[in-house]
């Protein structure tokens, strides 16, 4: 009998939409939920498990209504595992913890370390990048692990690049039939110090995960110094074409950054702005405010896809929602984007991961991106 272990981390990426950078530690998740954060985790989590199912299919896997089943499921009680498996019409062997309502980084850490005693044969997991550290901290080498991207940062190379293609490898590497493992990084940021604009990447270990090209994200990669003046030049050629009247959503990142600096104005570096007429209309906002703002007039985004990985939306602006996206219009996206970078994606599409599908779909096509001065290239957009 092969045997799933799920941890479902539900206060993951509540943080995102309205601008906190993620929910590490109690007071920031309270300034989330008085901010109108709502939990998304269990809805991704639901969307790999159900995708997981299907791929199981006939297989001697699958679920069946005579319980023959030979696959065992292990989660803990309620919103971390049990709810979401229940809800799609399967019976988990629940772990017997304690979960909270609003469960934290020590049931993560409680229920991993069980999970390991158990001698899972792959444990998937529902969160972001501290999600990961609580996991791996505990399994370290010793289980294989795949995150389904529920946070706000994800800088780390466990995860699957959206939930339904890790519920498909989750249940292929079940079946025998993903292929390798590799070992990938564990990265996490300081929040505090991403809160106050600081961008310090840390190594905290590393997993074993199934591997699947086209089914894992890479590890994000950052700007080098040397790249400082090719975001300079793009700088330049957006500024030139920034129309009047327009108010522009201006997503994070060291590219975004250089117009903000050759406009005049403050910015946030790892926030949203929002700009009009070359003024500051409003400084790392979250969803809400976004939309409340942008009003009735011509709107623009400005945006440059997460080095290493791609994702032009998704990671790290998810104020910048699909119902922002929709207001905008996809045909005002400006994307930037150093030939660097460019060249960081291997030929892969730039991803969209907007937790809507439809809005996914609207996105793919092929863009203009700004590398330069008054310099275009063409290049693809996918679904995650």
């Amino acid at each position: 009998m092969k045997t799933l272990g799920l941890i479902v981390n539900p206060i993951a990426g509540m943080g995102g939409k309205v601008g906190l950078k993620g929910t590490d530690g109690e007071e920031i998740l309270e300034r989330a939920l008085a901010m109108g954060a709502r939990p998304e985790s269990p809805l991704r989590a639901a969307e790999a498990i159900e995708a997981f199912f299907a791929r199981l299919g006939d297989s001697p896997l699958a679920l069946t209504s005579g319980g023959a089943s030979e696959l065992r499921i292990v989660t803990p009680l309620g919103v971390m595992g049990e709810k979401v498996v229940r809800d799609l019409g399967g019976t988990p062997d629940v772990l017997g913890m304690e979960v909270t309502d609003q469960p934290t980084s020590r049931h993560t850490v409680e229920a991993a370390a069980t999970m390991l005693e158990l001698g899972v044969d792959l444990l998937l997991f529902a969160g972001g990048d501290g999600t990961a550290r609580d996991v791996g901290g505990q399994v370290q080498d010793q289980v294989v692990c795949l995150g389904i991207p529920t946070g706000v940062k994800m800088h780390s190379a466990v995860f699957a690049v959206n939930p339904a293609r890790g519920g498909e490898l989750a249940a292929d590497h079940l079946l025998g039939n993903a292929g390798d493992t590799r070992v990938a990084e564990v990265m996490d940021i300081d929040e505090e110090g991403l809160r106050e604009g600081q961008v310090a990447a840390r190594l905290f270990g590393y997993m074993t995960i199934p591997f699947r090209r086209g089914h894992v994200q890479g590890l994000k990669a950052g700007s080098p110094v040397n790249e400082r003046y090719a975001q300079q030049a793009i700088a330049a050629g957006i500024v030139e074409i920034m129309e009047d009247g327009v108010t522009y959503v201006v997503g994070p990142g060291t590219t975004t950054a250089e117009v903000m600096k050759l406009l005049g104005l403050e910015f946030s570096l790892v926030g949203v702005d929002l700009v009009r007429n070359g003024e500051m209309l409003g400084k790392d906002l979250g969803e809400a405010a976004l939309l409340g703002m942008l009003g009735e007039g011509p709107s623009g985004i400005i945006v440059t896809p997460v080095g290493g990985q791609g994702y032009l939306f998704g990671r790290g602006n998810l104020p910048i929602s699909a119902d922002v996206i929709r207001k905008v219009g996809k045909e005002r996206i400006i994307i930037a984007a150093t030939p660097e970078k460019l060249a960081s994606l291997r030929g892969e599409p730039m991803r969209v991961d907007s937790k809507d599908h439809d809005t996914d779909r609207y996105l793919a096509g092929y863009y203009k991106v700004i590398s330069g001065f008054r310099d275009r290239s063409l290049y693809r957009v996918a679904v995650a």
